[in-house]
């Protein structure tokens, strides 16, 4: 394995209403996922995060497990529901107090706190008053954010405001498969643009709180073509633009893409007041990037979309069908450079990682070679995009622990660490041990 930059973050990624259950203790409201799951069909055996993987309880046994791995990073996320339970107003005391004390925590074990403030838990409230689909509530994400700071910053660097507001957009607005379930289709994109308003918003909102730097995580998949007819790269260029560009343009260019492929005009949105790209390209100090698969895209006809997604042969794919294909990662990344240039920050890799069916042999072992093939290429993608120049100054899989996998339920596996429901028994898998050894020996 090639050798990392000095000072480089190795760590894991986890989110809030996936593992910490507890899900109406100590004052915390509902979230859209608590009302989501309640839906018949929604979530997949009409499971729920009520429970999860106990970590409300179990944090200090998660931490212990994330020192023996050797981490010196842990990106989590603050449940919104948990700090301001109407989603405005004053924070809740046990709720801060319960991520004051994990960040200790976290410190004293030599591990670096890497909060995302938004990551798809909104409370319930905020969507009764339109979601994301109100402009207001940009402005109820910055005071949340001002109160965490008030909080955490004292002993927290980097803020990650918002976790990939694109599949929020597309997956929670416009198609309906997660939370809150609304089905707008073309109609969707506002739903974007106030979470980019909010992005900005909370930026200003930490700066002046004392937070040091502030960052995104977006998530993107290169289009790759279906052929070179060229309907299918005008449907893979429009797949781009809104997978790829929608959410990251404004932030590092101050404009939208094109995008008449979605009804939108030539400056975006229809919601975009003037001013609103000034807040939004206030700069970041580094960009989250997750990865987990190229698309492949055809022409669409007899759809709204201008595109479908069709197979991609040739490559091994995960328990979730997703095709392994790590060179997608070093695309993406030197594309990222090329498309940006000197306006790209520093990238950290927040998100990595791949479902595993993986299930105790009859010794308990969980041997999840798949796992460790993926983690092992996507690694050396990694270090393939530094080669080329790309700055990039952490990697952090996805995830610790088997979780609740939103739609999925707790039908695909993706940790690092198994976890039996029933018991919440955690069971440290082959990967685990293997990603100590990688970490060690870039840290020795």
């Amino acid at each position: 394995m090639t050798r990392f930059p000095d000072g480089f973050a190795w760590g894991v990624a986890t989110s809030a209403y996936q593992i910490e259950g507890a899900a109406a203790e100590d004052g915390r409201g509902p979230s859209i996922w608590d009302t989501f799951c309640q839906r018949p069909g929604a979530v997949r055996d009409g499971q729920t995060g009520d429970i999860a993987a106990d970590h409300y309880h179990r944090w200090p046994e998660d931490l212990d497990l994330m020192a023996e791995l050797g981490i010196t990073a842990y990106r989590f996320s603050l449940a919104w529901p948990r700090i301001q339970p109407p989603g405005s107003g004053p924070a809740s005391a046990a709720g801060l107090d319960f991520y004051d004390r994990l960040t200790d925590a976290l410190l004293a074990r030599g591990i670096t706190p890497m909060p995302t403030l938004y990551h798809w838990d909104l409370p319930q409230p905020l969507e009764d008053q339109g979601g994301w689909m109100a402009r207001d509530t940009a402005y109820r994400l910055a005071e949340y954010a001002s109160l965490a700071a008030q909080r955490l910053a004292d002993r927290i660097g980097l803020w990650i405001t918002l976790n990939e507001p694109f599949v929020v957009t597309a997956l929670g607005y416009a198609l309906g498969t997660h939370a809150p379930g609304r089905e707008l289709m073309l109609a969707a994109l506002p739903a974007a643009h106030h979470q980019l308003l909010g992005h900005g918003l909370a930026a200003a909102a930490l700066r002046a709180a004392g937070v040091a730097r502030v960052a995104i995580t977006n998530n993107y998949s290169p289009a790759w073509p279906a052929s070179r007819s060229e309907a299918d790269l005008t449907a893979a260029a429009a797949y781009d633009a809104v997978q790829n560009r929608l959410c990251t343009d404004p932030l590092l260019l101050g404009s939208y893409p094109g995008l008449a492929a979605f009804g939108a005009g030539p400056d975006g949105p229809g919601c975009v007041r003037d001013g609103d790209l000034a807040v939004i390209a206030a700069p970041v100090d580094a960009l989250g990037v997750n990865y987990y698969r190229p698309v492949r895209v055809a022409a669409a006809t007899g759809s709204p979309l201008p595109f479908r997604e069709e197979p991609i042969p040739g490559f091994p794919v995960t328990a979730f069908g997703w095709p392994v294909v790590p060179a997608g990662l070093t695309e993406l990344l030197t594309t990222l450079r090329d498309r940006y240039g000197d306006r790209l920050p520093p990238i950290y890799i927040t998100e990595n990682g791949c479902s595993v069916t993986d299930e105790p042999a009859a010794d308990g072992s969980i041997d999840d070679q798949p796992r460790i093939g993926y983690l092992d290429g996507h690694i050396r993608a990694v270090a393939d995009a530094i080669t080329a120049g790309v700055d990039v100054r952490g990697y952090l899989t996805w995830t610790l622990m088997d979780n609740f996998e939103w739609a999925e339920g707790f039908g695909q596996r993706f940790g690092l660490v198994h976890v039996d429901f029933e018991s919440q028994r955690r069971t440290p898998k082959a990967s685990f041990r293997w990603y100590r050894d990688l970490i060690a020996a870039q840290r020795g």
